[in-house]
């Protein structure tokens, strides 16, 4: 029995084709891999005056990214995180203002950063950056509001910047707005300054601080302009109404100003408020919010007793049931009068709970008064220095985002599901 000796050429061939089909695989893998991450050098080609710039695949947002139907995502605790939360950094964030940056600002321990909102009864979407520029590709939200709303536009900025490549996001000030610009996504995130919401001698943005505060309560069209198309509005006033139980306003006439009583008051100005969204508001298209009202913490004897501090010194949430005199449940009653009324959805953002049990998230000592970080001597004077209003980034106002973005998910994946054809 004789043995024939492979040909030089046979072994080439046996070594070959297993080298190809390794090559092949392994680029097709390479190809795969960059396409979920819209990294793909075939993609860039699409672009050949910038190699930096890439067509990104679109995110999928699935029934799993939307939060169980009936779940009431307001209640619920603050559960400790350290592994996950926060989101962000001070560092991480270029956008941040000196007035929320504590640790930078001199804030001795940073645990406020550390708390998680769990719903009892389901779980939040873990906030996706890439999900919510996809649910804001060719779109604009923005914030209305006071300096609270303010505070909830530079946590979203934060929360979305860091995904999005250097040349390739912005943020301009245009008084009365900000504006975040993704350009990838034809997206921007927006603030606009409307303490009142109505219109009043307060809204200019950059020098708003008034002896005699006067509102026009049937008057919005100047603020309804700028408003106008915009896709995902969400509103919010409250602090700004609390300064004295009266208001001097105007209905009617310009000519006419009274002293309402703030209740009253601001009930006429949400019904104005009301009317513009029926009228200027197309709901297949277009999302309306309302925040319910930012919770102080003045006066420390409220959830410990004996004591004449504040929010000062606070490191850590109220446990158990907690309301405090720094929420009016008359105003509260007044918007969930008012929404029930419209006749349009307009969906209530109900952070006010939550945000209660939170004393220890205020910038406190450790903030700004009038465009200036406190000095030495009016930070060891918190009894009258303290700020327990404005909230520290990162911080709580993530949690209230976190909370619009399961909202704009759902309602996403509702339209599109509505759009999508049914299986044959």
């Amino acid at each position: 029995m004789t043995t024939q000796t492979p040909s030089n050429r046979q072994i080439q061939f046996l070594f070959t084709v297993p080298l190809a089909s390794l090559l092949i695989l392994g680029t097709a893998r390479i190809i795969l891999d960059s396409l979920k991450n819209g990294q793909s050098p075939f993609l860039q080609l699409l672009h050949p005056g910038n190699k930096h710039e890439v067509l990104r695949v679109p995110v999928s947002i699935n029934d799993d990214d939307v939060v169980e139907e009936g779940c009431n995502v307001f209640e619920g605790n603050w559960a400790w995180d350290n592994i996950s939360s926060p989101l962000y950094t001070e560092e991480s964030c270029p956008y941040l203002v000196k007035q929320v940056t504590c640790n930078r600002n001199g804030r001795p321990d940073s645990l406020y950063q550390n708390w998680r909102w769990q719903p009892n009864a389901c779980n939040l979407p873990r906030f996706d950056a890439l999900k919510l520029l996809e649910v804001l590709r060719n779109k604009r939200l923005m914030y209305v509001g006071d300096s609270i709303q303010r505070g909830m536009f530079d946590s979203m900025v934060c929360l979305v910047q860091s995904v999005i490549p250097n040349g390739k996001k912005s943020l301009q000030r245009i008084p009365p707005r900000k504006i975040f610009t993704a350009k990838e996504y034809n997206a921007s995130i927006e603030y606009f300054w409307a303490p009142f919401i109505v219109e009043s001698n307060s809204d200019n943005a950059t020098n708003h601080t008034v002896v005699k505060r006067l509102v026009n309560l049937d008057s919005i069209s100047k603020h309804g302009k700028q408003w106008d198309g915009v896709d995902i509005l969400v509103f919010e006033s409250y602090i700004w109404w609390m300064y004295k139980p009266s208001i001097n306003a105007t209905f009617g006439s310009s000519y006419n100003v009274q002293e309402y009583k703030v209740a009253t008051a601001y009930r006429l100005a949400l019904e104005t408020w009301a009317n513009w969204i029926e009228t200027n508001i197309n709901p297949r298209n277009q999302e309306v919010y309302f925040m319910s009202m930012s919770p102080t913490h003045l006066w420390s004897w409220e959830w410990k007793r004996r004591s004449e501090g504040n929010c000062f010194n606070e490191s850590h949430p109220i446990h158990g049931s907690y309301w405090g005199t720094g929420s009016n449940l008359e105003i509260m009653e007044i918007v969930r009068d008012a929404l029930e009324k419209v006749k349009l959805d307009v969906t209530l953002l109900n952070i006010t709970q939550l945000s209660e049990y939170r004393k220890d998230g205020h910038t406190s000592v450790y903030g700004e008064r009038k465009g200036k970080l406190l000095t030495r001597e009016q930070r060891s004077d918190p009894k009258n220095f303290a700020d327990c209003i404005h909230w520290c980034l990162p911080g709580v106002p993530d949690t209230w985002n976190e909370i619009l973005y399961a909202h704009l998910l759902k309602n996403y994946r509702s339209k599109r599901n509505k759009l999508s054809p049914p299986p044959f």
